[in-house]
């Protein structure tokens, strides 16, 4: 009987182990270009701590430079530049919709919120949404709509 119960405990232990690694995914590290003047910035950092990113925060006088360097034209351009496995993260583009784009794992595409509107992460003024979208975006300046939020 006694070693029956250590059987049992034994299974037991590894099936939880193996739960507990399954349910454990490793952050997605993020750099993320920053005016030292902007609090929306700060609060779209902590959205993506909150969403399983590991960001590295750079705060810098010059993020225009980061968006001329990473092609992001004025029309797709916010307040901050990220830099995600490649990809070029303009705005305040959810989390879910950065995590969409790594699981498609397009060539040559960035996702962009240009603006800032109201309601974005970041952004969040109370229960106001504007509506906006999230453009997708490559090298050769071709955009599209990758996905469409509407406003209250």
């Amino acid at each position: 009987m006694h070693k029956l119960q250590l059987l049992m405990m034994s299974s037991l232990s590894l099936i939880n182990a193996g739960v507990w690694a399954e349910n454990t995914v490793k952050p997605t590290d993020i750099v993320v270009y920053r005016s030292p003047s902007c609090s929306c910035c700060g609060k779209w950092v902590e959205h993506m701590k909150q969403n399983n990113f590991n960001v590295q925060d750079i705060v810098t006088e010059d993020v225009q430079a980061i968006k001329n360097k990473h092609g992001v034209t004025p029309e797709l351009a916010s307040c901050h530049t990220a830099i995600v496995d490649g990809h070029v993260i303009e705005g305040h583009v959810p989390a879910e919709d950065i995590i969409a784009l790594l699981k498609t794992k397009p060539k040559d595409v960035g996702l962009a919120v240009p603006g800032m509107p109201v309601g974005t992460p970041g952004m969040e003024m109370g229960d106001k949404k504007d509506a906006y979208d999230v453009i997708s975006f490559d090298s050769k300046k071709h955009t599209e709509v990758f996905k469409h939020y509407t406003s209250n």
